[in-house]
């Protein structure tokens, strides 16, 4: 069969052709460009706790050698702090920010070690065709010719060549936020913290100004800018820095710039995310960022919510329903992570009037824009799945527990088939169905005979009648659910449902449901019209 071909050579691109690949997928990657991607240090990235475990877990070993997890966040108004928070907590965890150029070579170094994989540069899309059975792309550049593939994924960005050659229209809105950039290496009084320091009191300060720091003394502060389009010249920019710096530490200390820019944020949505074996992801398909979300977060969740749909459909045939879910599920988590963002907006940059007659109104607005840089509440949390197109029927037999269904599971600890112990999150990636028994008292357990114990024999006649790959994983305890309860999983880690102990025919129709029913071998034209 003919492999995936993957558009677009970034980070999205290149995670998504990693987590082809660990399933058994092969791809070719089309790079517009020559392979290498120049340093930036004013361009980093923070990666929540589950995007950065996903790139762990495709290899990429710079986000463990080059990225720095923040230990606290601090909140400033004018001269007083209003918040301080400890993270890297269960319940509080850390981001990790890490410069984009040392995210991009990582996941290329482990592209590079993967045989499935075929990156090809300085080649430039130019033409798209599709018909029942796969995709035909001519690019043009040194080695001009043409490609066939089994499905097409567009992660070539802003600009997106697929997404105009398939006529999807990207409406939004242009410059939400405008930011001023410096990467500098300095001491800060907050070591290894994150800050965010609203009206500073000095002349330069603005509305709004972030510290965010990376390894070896560097940090990356962020002036917010007025919505004027104020020209940020190099004297301004060094101003705003010795100013900003004074600020903090009681006169400027000595520093070294290392980088600075300005970057613009824009809002904008695909209408459509599918076009029959054509898919968009990342930027190509969505732009956010203002208030502290993270764009690129969204685009390495895009590629792991369409990896394990694309290696179904390419291993066993998919239903319509199946491909069809990628873009029910992450077109419409974008779009309620935006519309949270443009209804902050106003009240947080919208000038005095909203303050005055909210109580409350400062610590409320504080914990909007915390919210957003820490990966939480509405701007920030990872994705709930709860409408589903690959969400089962409700059985009787289905109970709560911590996490709802359609949310990301909890990276408990589990005991695998060969008997070793192991994280949860560790066995995701694979291309199956994991099946979790909750059962108290297993570390007692002699593990050679495992399998053999209590409601195993019976589970895992269960789980090999499914009809989907699956993995019987046990563990100890997990959130809010009670002894032999059982948990189906996907592949990339949300929760499908949870019963209450072993009922093999509810958990036939729970997989059956994730994996959008049975394969069909005609062609799926539908492509849902979003407005």
């Amino acid at each position: 069969m003919d492999p995936v071909i993957v558009v677009g050579a970034g980070p999205v691109g290149l995670a998504l052709s990693l987590a082809l690949a660990q399933q058994g997928v092969p791809s070719v990657v089309l790079d517009e460009g020559g392979g290498r991607d120049e340093p930036r240090p004013a361009r980093t990235v923070v990666l929540r706790p589950d995007t950065a475990a996903l790139m762990e877990r495709l290899g990429c070993t710079t986000v463990r050698d080059e990225g720095a997890r923040w230990t606290g966040w601090r909140s400033l108004r004018r001269k007083q702090e209003v918040r301080q928070q400890a993270l890297g907590t269960d319940t509080v965890p850390s981001p990790l920010h890490i410069p984009q150029h040392a995210l991009t070579r990582g996941l290329r170094d482990a592209v590079a070690a993967q045989p499935l994989i075929k990156p090809v540069t300085e080649s430039r899309l130019d033409s798209l065709e599709q018909d029942s059975r796969g995709v035909t792309v001519h690019t043009r550049g040194p080695r001009a010719t043409w490609w066939r593939g089994s499905h097409l994924v567009g992660c070539d960005g802003a600009r997106s060549t697929v997404r105009k050659l398939l006529g999807i229209r990207f409406p939004g809105r242009t410059a939400v936020e405008r930011h001023a950039v410096a990467t500098l290496r300095t001491e800060l009084p907050w070591p290894d913290e994150a800050l965010l320091h609203r009206q500073p009191p000095w002349r330069s300060g603005g509305e709004e100004v972030t510290a965010r720091p990376l390894p070896d003394d560097v940090w990356r502060l962020d002036w917010l800018l007025p919505s004027g389009g104020e020209l940020v010249t190099p004297d301004t920019l060094v101003a705003r820095v010795r100013d900003t710096l004074a600020g903090w530490c009681d006169g400027t200390p000595p520093y070294e710039l290392l980088d600075t820019g300005v970057y613009t944020v824009h809002h904008r949505l695909a209408r459509r995310w599918r076009v029959d074996r054509a898919f968009l992801a990342g930027d190509a398909a969505h732009l956010l960022g203002a208030l502290g979300t993270q764009g690129l977060d969204e685009g390495l969740r895009d590629a792991d919510n369409l990896a394990w749909k694309l290696a179904l459909a390419w291993h066993h045939g998919g239903s319509p329903t199946l491909l069809d879910s990628y873009q029910a599920e992450r077109r419409t988590c974008v779009a309620a992570r935006l519309r949270a963002a443009d209804q902050a907006l106003p009240i947080l940059r919208g000038g005095n009037a909203l303050r005055t007659y909210l109580p409350g109104a400062t610590r409320g607005h504080d914990t909007l824009l915390t919210d957003g840089h820490l990966g939480q509440g509405p701007l920030g949390a990872p994705p709930v799945y709860a409408h589903s197109p690959l969400a089962p029927e409700y059985a009787p037999s289905q109970i709560p527990v911590g996490t709802e269904a359609g949310a990301p599971v909890e990276d408990v600890r589990v005991t695998a088939p060969d008997g070793t112990s192991a994280r949860l999150r560790d066995r995701l990636g694979r291309g199956q169905l994991l099946v979790l028994l909750v059962a108290p008292g297993t570390g007692v357990w002699d593990r050679r005979h495992w399998q053999s114990a209590g409601v195993m024999p019976r589970l895992a006649a269960a789980v090999s009648a499914l009809p989907v790959r699956a993995e019987l994983l046990v563990t100890e305890n997990y959130p809010g659910a009670p002894a032999h309860a059982v948990l189906l999983v996907r592949p990339d880690g949300h929760l499908v449902a949870a019963f209450s102990g072993v009922r093999p025919a509810e958990l036939y129709a729970a997989a059956d449901a994730a994996r959008g029913g049975a394969p069909s071998s005609a062609r799926s034209d539908r492509t849902a019209d979003v407005n």
